[in-house]
C-alpha cells in the first residue's frame, strides 16, 4: 500500500468517525409530561432527532433543517401518537398543538392536549421507538400543580396506571384491588389450607368469628408494614414459616384434648407470618405511592371477602356433617388434619429444598 494511499484513507477514517460522532446517539430517551389542568391533559413530548430521522428513513441532519420538522409534522406526529397509550375511560387522543426544534439537545419538542379528561386513573403503556431496544422513555405525571409520578418505560416495560388522589381515583383504586385481594385468596392453596385447618374441629359462630377476626388482625398488621417497607423480611422465609403453620394446624388439631382452644390465637400468630405472603403479591402487583391508603385497605378487604366465602362454605359444610353423622364428622376432621399436615410438609420441603428460580 503506498504511503499517499495510506494517507488517504486514513484522512477518510477521521473525517467519518467526526461525522459519526457528531451525530451519535449519546441519550437513547424520550421525555413526556402528563400534566392534569383545566379538566383535561396538556403536555410536551421531546425526542431525539436520531430516532425521528430513523422513523422518517433520512439522515439525522436533515431533520435538523430549517422547515423540514415542521413540514413532516403530521407523519411525525402520527407515528408517535399510535405507540403512545393513554387510557381513562376510553383510549385518549392526541390534539396536537405545535413541533419546534431544540438544536442545542439535538430534540424535537411536540405540545399536545387532551380535552375533556375527567377520569381517577390513567393508564400508561409506551413503547416509542421499538428499532432500539435500548430506548427509555422518561414519564412525568403532573396533577393539581405538583409533580406526583415519574416512571421509565423500556422494550420490556408493562402499563402503568396512574391513580389520582379523587373521589374517582379512590373509586378506581378499589375496582382494582379489591377483587386483585379475592383472586389472591381463592388461588392461594396454601391459605386456604391453613383456613380449612383452623375450621375442622367445627364450634359455634362466635368461636369461628373469633378465629377468622384474629387472622384478619394478624395478616392486616404485617400486610401494612410490609406494603410500606417498614418491615420486610425475605420470600425465602416466609414462604416455609406459612408452609410450617399449615402443619401446625394440622398438628394441633390431632393433640388438642377438650377445652383447650387455642385456635384463635394460632390464627392471630400466624396470621403475621401469613400477611407479609400477601404483601409479596401486593409488591409485585404495584402499589400505587399516590394512592396508598386507599390500596392497601381495598386489597386487605378483597382478601377478607375472598377469606369469608372459603369460611362460610368449609363450615357450612362440615356442620351439616355433623349433623347427620357426629361419628362421621369426626372422622373427616381427622383425615382433614392429616392431609393438611402432609400438604403443609410438602410445601415446607418444596420451599426450603427445591426453590423456584433456585
Amino acid at each position: 500500500m503506498s504511503a499517499v494511499f495510506r494517507t488517504v484513507l486514513i484522512g477518510l477514517v477521521i473525517v467519518l468517525s467526526g461525522v459519526s460522532a457528531a451525530w451519535a446517539h449519546p441519550a437513547p430517551f424520550s421525555y413526556l409530561d402528563v400534566v392534569f389542568k383545566d379538566g383535561g391533559i396538556e403536555g410536551t413530548l421531546v425526542v431525539h432527532v436520531i430516532d425521528v430521522a430513523h422513523e422518517l428513513g433520512v439522515p439525522p441532519e436533515k431533520v435538523m433543517e430549517s422547515g423540514f420538522a415542521e413540514a413532516q409534522q403530521k407523519r411525525i406526529e402520527e407515528i408517535l401518537a399510535a405507540r403512545l397509550y393513554l387510557q381513562g375511560d376510553r383510549r385518549l387522543s392526541f390534539e396536537w398543538q405545535g413541533i419546534e426544534l431544540m438544536r442545542e439537545e439535538q430534540a424535537i419538542r411536540l405540545r399536545y392536549r387532551i380535552k375533556d379528561v375527567n377520569v381517577g386513573a390513567l393508564t400508561i403503556d409506551t413503547n416509542l421507538f421499538p428499532y432500539d431496544q435500548l430506548h427509555q422513555t422518561f414519564i412525568n405525571v403532573y396533577d393539581e400543580g405538583q409533580l406526583r409520578q415519574q416512571v421509565i418505560f423500556n422494550a420490556e416495560t408493562g402499563a402503568h396506571t396512574y391513580y389520582r388522589g379523587t373521589t374517582q381515583g379512590a373509586i378506581e383504586v378499589m375496582k382494582t384491588f379489591i377483587p386483585s385481594g379475592t383472586h389472591h385468596i381463592l388461588i392461594g392453596p396454601d391459605h386456604i389450607l391453613f383456613l380449612i385447618g383452623l375450621l375442622l374441629l367445627g364450634g359455634s359462630w362466635g368461636a369461628l368469628v373469633r378465629i377468622v377476626t384474629a387472622f384478619t388482625i394478624g395478616h392486616s398488621i404485617t400486610l401494612s408494614l410490609a406494603a410500606l417497607d417498614i418491615v420486610t423480611p425475605p420470600p425465602s422465609i416466609i414462604e416455609p414459616a406459612i408452609a410450617l403453620s399449615i402443619v401446625f394446624v394440622g398438628a394441633d388439631n390431632l393433640v388438642r384434648g377438650d377445652g383447650r382452644d387455642l385456635r384463635a390465637w394460632v390464627a392471630l400468630v400466624f396470621g403475621l407470618v401469613h400477611g407479609f405472603g400477601f404483601a409479596n403479591v401486593l409488591r409485585e402487583f404495584g402499589l400505587p405511592r399516590e394512592a396508598l391508603g386507599w390500596s392497601l385497605f381495598s386489597f386487605n378487604f378483597g382478601v377478607e371477602i375472598g377469606q369469608l366465602m372459603v369460611v362460610l362454605l368449609v363450615s357450612s359444610l362440615l356442620a351439616a356433617i355433623r349433623r347427620r353423622d357426629q361419628l362421621l364428622g369426626s372422622r373427616v376432621a381427622f383425615a382433614g388434619s392429616i392431609v393438611v399436615i402432609a400438604a403443609g410438609t410438602y410445601w415446607f420441603v418444596q420451599r426450603v429444598f427445591f426453590p423456584v428460580g433456585a
